[in-house]
């Protein structure tokens, strides 16, 4: 039987404001001093908003799965908010049949029979990558910029086979501070509108020009060659209507394209930098995984097979993911009156659910703010299958997990080979921009190491 839980509402809230003022300081901090305080299942506004904070196993797989055709996404296409700001109506903001049609078209791209020829891919961008930090070698730079960095260019050459070395400074500013913006829309209640000329919206307008023009630029020279790639560009080209035979229109090529190009690589790049960030600040467990590394690949580029022999740095990049999780939590709104473990939600709530907190929830980690690999090893995943969702659950888990969970051990794996890590700063805090980010980035020093010489 499902276990019944209370729902508190969490002290502290102006007049008018409500707990607005706490929130935009420091979100991650805030609803996880509340979690923290009052539990599982809150109850918060932020102005004339109200919202639930839902942080139990199993009321984020009633959310999530057993009841996700009544939990569906948020999107207005007259007033866009949040990440429809940036991506539109594509498949991480959409829902009902648009969703449906445009996931059976994209998920073909990412079947784990394509990985193998991905994780080449992946290897060879990051091998062209890391031969720039030599420069590095002694200086400290900012590891969250060149994971994001590489990220980038793993994603284009892999679902667009197209290089954006050239763009890269450019790119990387108009997503972060597309992001920044969308996160902002959020929790705002006085949102100024986008036609009003004020220095974020026009700001915000070039980073969407830029990304748009990126973009359709991609579409129309694929057109123009009709070469054809076999990647995501190719699948979204040639999708039709199983009634009407028609193809995709020109802005939901966009949105698709843009949506996984911003989400395919803003997620695993944070999760590297946070998991160098772990590594460099748990010695032991830096030294187990280049132990692993060395003796597994003998100073060799790491493929998608050597993975199985390269526990340790799975599980490396596993417990990164549950302390830092690229999307500390999923929002969803009730579609109509419904209840769920007790509570009754009425239609149109707004719901978040706390992925942040269920990875660090005491009641089903052992431990849990401790940095500890072997936990994966040793088979101690919680029985509760939604304690663990960095990549989401349900119909709408994310589409690229078989890629993230290549990707990650593998970049890992092949940077590790050939470099050492150090922190270069004292303090790294957490922020909340849609994605988990750090705030300021993390300072390290990339140092040399020596590799062993591969086998005859």
């Amino acid at each position: 039987m499902e276990p019944s839980h209370t729902l508190v509402d969490v002290p502290g809230g102006e007049p008018l404001l409500g707990h607005l003022r706490a929130f935009r300081r420091r979100p991650l901090q805030a609803m996880s001093q509340w979690w923290r305080r009052h539990g599982d299942a809150l109850r918060f506004r932020l102005g004339p908003k109200t919202l639930y904070l839902l942080s139990h196993p199993d009321l984020a797989e009633e959310i999530l799965v057993h009841q996700a055709d009544c939990f569906v996404k948020v999107y207005e296409p007259r007033r866009p908010t949040g990440l429809a700001l940036v991506l539109g109506n594509g498949l991480v903001t959409s829902s009902g049949e648009v969703w449906k049609r445009h996931r059976r078209i994209i998920q073909p791209v990412f079947h784990r029979a394509r990985m193998a020829a991905m994780a080449e891919r992946m290897a060879q961008v990051g091998e062209q990558r890391i031969a720039g930090w030599t420069v590095h070698a002694g200086g400290p730079v900012d590891i969250a910029d060149e994971m994001m960095r590489l990220a980038l260019e793993v994603i284009s050459q892999t679902m667009f086979h197209t290089n954006v070395a050239d763009h890269i400074d450019h790119i990387s500013h108009a997503l972060r501070v597309s992001l920044k913006y969308a996160f902002d829309s959020f929790h705002s209640p006085l949102r100024v509108p986008l036609w009003v000329p004020t220095p974020r919206n026009r700001e915000f307008r070039l980073a969407l020009q830029f990304m748009d023009k990126l973009i359709y630029g991609l579409i129309a020279e694929r057109r123009r060659t009709g070469a054809q790639r076999d990647d995501l560009l190719d699948l979204l080209l040639r999708a039709r209507d199983e009634e009407t035979g028609a193809g995709l229109s020109d802005q939901e090529l966009r949105d698709e394209a843009l949506t996984i190009f911003a989400a395919g690589h803003e997620t695993t790049a944070n999760a590297l930098a946070w998991t160098w960030y772990l590594l460099a600040t748990h010695p032991e467990v830096k030294a187990c995984f280049h132990e692993e590394v060395d003796r597994v690949l003998q100073g060799r580029t790491p493929q998608a097979d050597d993975l199985q022999q390269l526990p340790y740095t799975r599980a490396v990049f596993d417990e990164a993911v549950r302390l830092y999780p690229p999307v500390p939590a999923v929002q969803r709104k009730a579609a109509s009156r419904t209840s769920i473990g007790g509570l009754t939600l009425p239609a149109g709530a707004l719901v978040l659910v706390g992925i942040y907190h269920l990875h660090r929830h005491p009641a089903f980690w052992r431990d849990p703010e401790r940095f500890m690999p072997e936990r994966w090893l040793e088979g101690e995943r919680p029985a509760p299958r939604c304690a663990y969702l960095p990549f989401g659950a349900g119909p709408r888990a994310c589409v690229g997990t078989h890629f993230a969970t290549v990707e990650g051990p593998l970049l890992l794996a092949l940077i590790g080979r050939s470099y050492d890590l150090q922190l270069a700063q004292e303090h790294v805090e957490p922020e909340i921009m849609v994605t988990l980010r750090p705030k300021h980035g993390i300072r390290m020093t990339i140092q040399p190491r020596h590799q062993p010489v591969p086998s005859a």
